[in-house]
């Protein structure tokens, strides 16, 4: 049976665990870059976990700089087979309060200038990825019922608009996000579930609900004040998540999504680039021959 492993994106302060073993940082480098900054390595309830500060140390780099490929890339050289995305997010509903945590099941992508940061296929081989259902359903369950063991006000299901930024939204643009029945507005996890998806990561996001976007007519503009307070609150309350998913982790058989490329890849083999072999040989060289 193969080992428990499980990476954590988020902010730097998460990977603070009381009971992390055998801490250590690990500088890598990917063949598509270098990722974010470096990662924390260690043994939780005996899975192996990463940790990978998504804007690197002090918020450096904006969402629309992320090297997503690299960070994914990152994850899968340490062995991560199960990915979480934690991340801040406003809320489109009522019921969706500041404080609460939002486990989505569904995206909308709204962003323009990602194309390179969004897939590992480029450049001499081409795939298409089976994402009608965008998160590891398995893994999203597990991150649910450790939220909620945790204390947190934990919502199952939603559906999260990726915006381009760094701008918050119009409040027309608010309005019509909507009227579509979004439930969450962010920047970042979208290109990260794409990712995991074509490296066979099983990934799933916890949505972390800061603010009321600019929709709300009761409540103040969304601000990088409001978003950090609220952020600041529920760092405790998110590690304890992390700990609480280390156990359900460790006490389920291994999830994995291994096998979920199979199928996907369109070059012809004697077509595909020797760069392109080389960039993807971790993510799919077994499938090229």
């Amino acid at each position: 049976m193969s080992e428990h492993t499980l990476g954590i994106i988020g902010g730097s302060g998460i990977y603070d665990l009381p009971g992390l073993e055998g801490r250590q940082e690990v500088v890598l480098e990917t063949p598509f870059g270098p990722p974010s900054d470096a990662l924390v390595t260690g043994t939780l309830s005996g899975v192996r976990m990463a940790f990978l500060p998504r804007h690197g140390r002090g918020h450096r780099i904006a969402p629309h700089e992320l090297p997503f490929r690299a960070n994914l890339h990152a994850m899968k050289q340490l062995g991560m087979q199960c990915v979480v995305g934690i991340s801040a997010v406003g809320s489109m509903r009522a019921d969706l309060q500041p404080g609460h945590f939002v486990l989505v099941d569904q995206f909308i992508d709204r962003t323009r200038g990602r194309t390179q940061e969004s897939t590992f296929f480029s450049d001499g081989c081409v795939a298409h990825a089976h994402f009608a259902d965008p998160v590891w359903e398995p893994l999203r369950l597990l991150a649910l019922q450790a939220s909620r063991a945790a204390g947190a006000t934990a919502h199952d299901g939603g559906t999260y608009l990726c915006m381009e930024g760094p701008l918050f939204s119009t409040r027309a643009e608010s309005q019509l996000y909507r009227s579509w029945g979004v439930d969450v507005i962010g920047m970042t996890n979208l290109q990260e579930a794409k990712l995991a998806r074509e490296a066979e990561i099983a990934y799933t996001t916890i949505a972390l609900v800061t603010d009321y976007d600019c929709w709300h007519e009761n409540e103040a503009d969304v601000d990088v004040s409001a978003v950090l307070a609220v952020i600041k609150q529920n760092v405790d309350l998110a590690r304890r998540v992390v700990v609480e998913l280390a156990k359900l982790v460790a006490a389920h058989p291994p999830i994995s999504a291994a096998g979920c490329m199979a199928h996907a890849v369109m070059t012809a083999k004697d077509k595909v680039s020797a760069d392109a072999r080389r960039r993807l040989q971790l993510l799919i060289g077994k499938y090229l021959g």
